[in-house]
């Protein structure tokens, strides 16, 4: 009876030891993968934050599997606000499909008004009805406009974008008019601008935008990168003030906006290689130049062409004229002065 007691007890103890063993509780493979869980958990918590907005800028948006490797290029990751929320500007989605191989127009605009009398630029002047009108034309074209970022996730990553064909509308300089004028027409839409502001020289009181319509563009989803400080001639510049117009710009409008500003955008279209080496250098994942044509993911990203849009051009030239420049040459190694 004692050795079949025993017999009992001791089978007992050996299926107690084998549920125990199933059951993965304190067992090393379970205690990584807790650990695995708990570190992504901290990484995904912790992004963006804990640092100034120019570091944030240079986080990478991430890899098409979600790893959220860093992109030596600036990305197009998202940047903490001040609120500790991310901005929704320069959020370009996740990696669902294969890369984009699409060219994409992007349209350039200045004034949204009629020009006043004595203009010194009276064709970078579009009248509001003009603007609405083209708007309205590339919409029944199949156009859905797109940020910079949205475009190169596609290109990069394979982001997807919005139902049809994509096209950039992009604003230079940072005129008043493009917060009253333009903005309510793309939000009719659902639409997204780019504006490509500077960061002197235009105040308000001769039409430029004030810093609460510029966080009203951020707020409505466009997007915001600089054309620099002062809309120098890059090119007629020493290494010291080009630095000043290219970094310092970028570091100023991502502290005061929290954006990422990944984007350059000319002034006059003026560039070399020179100034394309201080873009790259302050972080810049492209920029945009004067020169019209469709971007391409084949093209250089720091020669993008755009399209010019001057006043008095009715919706049926707009659409003509982009399919006219759909199939033009890339822009050149340098453009404007003596080059």
């Amino acid at each position: 009876m004692r050795g079949l007691a025993a017999a009992a007890l001791i089978a007992v103890l050996a299926v107690v030891a084998v549920v125990a063993l199933g059951s993965g509780g304190g067992s090393p493979k379970g205690a990584s993968h807790g650990a695995s869980v708990k570190s992504a958990g901290a990484d995904a918590s912790g992004s963006g934050s804990g640092g100034t907005a120019g570091q944030a800028g240079r986080r990478g948006a991430g890899t098409a599997n979600g790893a959220g490797s860093a992109d030596s290029n600036g990305g197009s990751g998202t940047i903490l606000a001040a609120t500790g929320r991310p901005s929704s500007a320069g959020t370009a989605g996740t990696a669902t499909g294969p890369l984009g191989r699409e060219s994409v127009p992007i349209l350039m605009y200045h004034v949204i008004n009629p020009p006043p009398a004595g203009a010194k630029f009276p064709g970078l002047y579009v009248s509001p009805e003009e603007f609405s009108a083209q708007m309205h034309a590339l919409a029944g074209a199949g156009f859905h406009a797109v940020t910079m970022d949205q475009m190169r996730a596609n290109w990069t990553r394979g982001t997807a974008l919005p139902a049809g064909k994509p096209i950039v509308l992009s604003f230079d300089n940072g005129y008043q008019s493009q917060y009253t004028q333009a903005l309510p027409v793309l939000r009719r839409l659902g639409w997204v601008g780019v504006e490509n502001m500077q960061l002197t020289g235009l105040p308000p009181s001769q039409g430029g935008l004030s810093q609460t319509q510029i966080r009203g563009l951020v707020a409505a989803g466009w997007e915001l990168d600089t054309q620099g400080i002062s809309h120098a001639d890059l090119i007629a510049l020493g290494p010291a003030a080009l630095h000043e117009q290219v970094a310092v710009a970028r570091v100023q409008v991502q502290r005061r906006y929290h954006v990422p500003v990944n984007w350059f955008c000319y002034p006059s279209g003026h560039y070399n290689p020179t100034v394309i080496n201080a873009i790259k250098a302050a972080g810049y994942v492209g920029s945009t130049t004067v020169v019209p044509g469709w971007a391409s993911p084949s093209d250089d990203p720091y020669r993008l062409p755009r399209l010019r849009v001057l006043g008095g051009t009715s919706p049926e030239s707009l659409l003509a004229g982009l399919a006219a420049i759909r199939s033009n040459p890339s822009p050149p190694a340098s453009y404007g002065g003596s080059e």
